[in-house]
């Protein structure tokens, strides 16, 4: 109906103008509808292009990455031409490599026949010249034929590749975990026969760890290893949602998995690592006899469909203890700070592909006038981005995908210290940055990705029909979004560990005062500051409210256990709010200071950093207000009598 309406417009003006007749002007609408029909409409593919003045604008102007650099030994090779060659390079990767495979990617999926996994056409091809490229090797050591970079440029190479195509991206993503725990806990011997071919992207890398009857409680794992005389294990079990845990992109595929010795003790204590290669490995690094381990299948989901999530099952598989026996938990959840910080890329993401497509759809797309009247009068009828509506839903996809580009650009700073102290075996300084990051990271996970979701329905919502269209495109980023809430542990994972775990029980309330301090003084130098005084009292007031409020939670909490797990996911949104609004209010900060002394970007940039700066704090902070009231709410209404709770019987 929208499509003859239009038509009908077009006609009602070309009909007062030319004066033609009724019967002439029906029979020419029905004439060009109907070829339209037969025809096709042209619709407007996806699109990517690296958002490189706004990464700039981090990297140089509020985060001051290249001094960053300076206080790190990996620094040293991350001077400000060489960063900004490689921004350049992934960028080009991304937009004309990987882009075009998205949707095609997506049509196709993966294949499975036998326990043999193909990827979709164009894939194999694209990782050959990612590996090419040295992309796998940046953050790792010169030792292993690694760059020895930061590992905030990989992330910002993660962030590319990830926007221009998830699915893609999680095959050498995945790697990146499994290299971590090596290089952390495996022994010379062991990082000698992995890194050196993980980190040229030859070999990639999976972590398993979910069972058929346990995902975020470990304690039910059942995997077996059994020691055997020569210093190895066999490994028995069933892994699921293994990503990446199968395909043809690489020669071997290394795979980190928990599993249980004979004497382990119950529940979590009893876990210990093992790495078992698809391919076991000789002397001489060469690919040997091939593992017992096999793909039973692979998923079919709802969305990231061209990437393989696989079944695996291990029938008495060679496998090498990595770490101490009983401790694999540990050594596991060693990097999961930066697994975390790596789904709230993939939350970025897809706020930012949503976001880059609706806003030349809103452009071109014609509807009506607008409220205060005509904006483009040469026009059958107005850009829907003049509707107030739309733009709101385009400002929000803005703020927050450039909201959530600061909070992670922020964060990987922490991990640019948290990973050389690993990389140099310095215990005492990992685990300072590893605390720090600790904090940071479910806000991340959880808050980013459930905006990630919102951000790809408010495209949906201004394609309007084409949205709910295939082939336009943004649907698969609604479906590709969903998963991001899922990984590394749901919301409500995310938000148990930031309360109950991370504010309540190991700090008892003082991260979260040491944090807020932090931005109340910043809040202070600004206080007087005409341009920025909207921003900061706002600020400051959010901060008290926030303190309050975990204090409330600590004290009912006496009484009420229940009410931690009932506020949690109340008090992981707040804090995400009031935090993407302290990173509103630093980015405002900067754009005021380089409209009135000088920047590399151009007034209009400035001026729009500061509006949207303006559009978060009157439109969406206000949000965190009614989370605060809902975290309050008695647990007893989440309490269930479960058998008079189903009234379908």
């Amino acid at each position: 109906m929208s499509i003859i309406y239009e038509y009908l417009l077009w006609f009602e003006a070309f009909r007062g103008k030319y004066l033609y007749t009724e019967r002439t002007y029906f029979y020419l609408s029905v004439f060009i509808l109907v070829n339209s029909l037969l025809k096709g409409f042209q619709r407007m593919p996806l699109s990517y292009k690296a958002p490189l003045r706004d990464i700039r604008f981090l990297t140089n102007e509020v985060f001051n990455y290249p001094e960053h650099y300076k206080t790190l030994k990996s620094g040293e090779n991350a001077d400000p031409e060489t960063v900004d060659m490689m921004l350049e390079s992934f960028a080009d990767y991304c937009s004309n490599v990987l882009m075009p495979l998205y949707q095609s990617g997506d049509d196709e999926g993966c294949h499975f026949d036998k326990g043999v996994v193909t990827t979709p056409k164009g894939f194999k091809e694209a990782y050959d010249m990612f590996v090419e490229a040295g992309y796998q090797a940046i953050p790792f050591p010169e030792e292993f034929g690694g760059l020895n970079m930061p590992m905030s440029v990989n992330l910002i190479k993660s962030e590319m590749m990830g926007t221009a195509n998830w699915a893609f991206a999680m095959y050498p993503g995945l790697s990146v975990g499994c290299m971590n725990t090596i290089m952390q806990y495996g022994t010379p011997e062991q990082k000698a026969t992995y890194m050196p071919a993980l980190v040229e992207g030859r070999w990639s890398g999976t972590m398993c760890l979910t069972e058929p009857q346990c995902g975020t409680d470990l304690g039910q794992v059942k995997t077996k290893a059994i020691p055997q005389e020569d210093g190895t294990y066999k490994i028995s079990g069933t892994k699921i949602f293994i990503s990446a845990g199968e395909h043809d992109l690489t020669e071997n595929i290394v795979h980190i998995v928990l599993a249980r010795l004979p004497d382990a003790p119950e529940g979590t204590k009893g876990i210990s690592l093992f790495i078992v290669p698809k391919f076991l490995v000789t002397e001489n690094g060469d690919i040997g006899e091939r593992n017992p381990v096999n793909c039973g299948s692979i998923e079919h989901k709802m969305g990231i469909k061209a990437s393989a999530t696989a079944v695996l099952n291990f029938d008495n598989a060679t496998g090498y203890l990595i770490g101490e026996p009983n401790k694999g938990l540990k050594a596991m959840f060693t990097f999961m700070n930066t697994a975390r910080l790596g789904t709230g890329v993939e939350g970025l993401a897809h706020m930012e592909l949503a976001f880059q497509n609706s806003l030349p759809y809103a452009k071109e797309r014609r509807s009506m006038r607008t409220l205060s009247g005509t904006k483009e009068p040469n026009q059958v009828a107005d850009a829907i981005i003049h509707h107030a509506d739309v733009a709101r839903m385009l400002l929000t996809q803005k703020a927050f995908s450039e909201g959530a580009r600061s909070m992670i650009y922020h964060a990987s700073r922490y991990a640019d210290k948290m990973f050389e102290a690993a990389m140099l075996g310095d215990d005492a300084e990992f685990h300072k940055w590893d605390d720090k990051l600790g904090f940071y990271t479910p806000i991340l996970k959880g808050f980013l990705t459930e905006l990630s979701i919102e951000c790809a329905k408010h495209g949906m919502q201004i394609y309007g029909g084409h949205g709910y269209i295939k082939e336009w495109g943004m649907e698969q980023i609604a479906r590709d979004a969903r998963i991001s809430t899922l990984y590394e542990g749901t919301t409500g994972v995310q938000a148990l560990d930031l309360l109950g775990r991370k504010v309540l029980i190991q700090s008892k309330g003082k991260v979260l005062l040491d944090y807020t301090a932090n931005i109340m003084k910043w809040c202070s130098e600004y206080a007087l500051d005409k341009g920025m005084r909207k921003f900061v009292w706002e600020l400051t007031k959010y901060c008290a409210e926030w303190n309050t409020l975990t204090t409330r939670i600590m004290l009912t909490a006496r009484k009420d256990r229940e009410i931690v797990s009932a506020a949690s996911d109340d008090y992981l949104m707040y804090s995400g709010y009031v935090i993407m609004g302290y990173h509103w209010a630093r980015m405002a900060a900067v754009a005021y200071d380089k409209l009135k002394n000088g920047g590399s970007e151009t007034k209009e940039f400035y001026e729009a950093k500061i509006k949207t700066a303006e559009f978060y704090f009157e439109k969406l902070l206000p949000r965190a207000s009614g989370h605060s009231e809902s975290m309050l709410a008695p647990s007893e209404l989440m309490a269930m009598d479960l058998d008079s709770f189903n009234f379908l019987d």
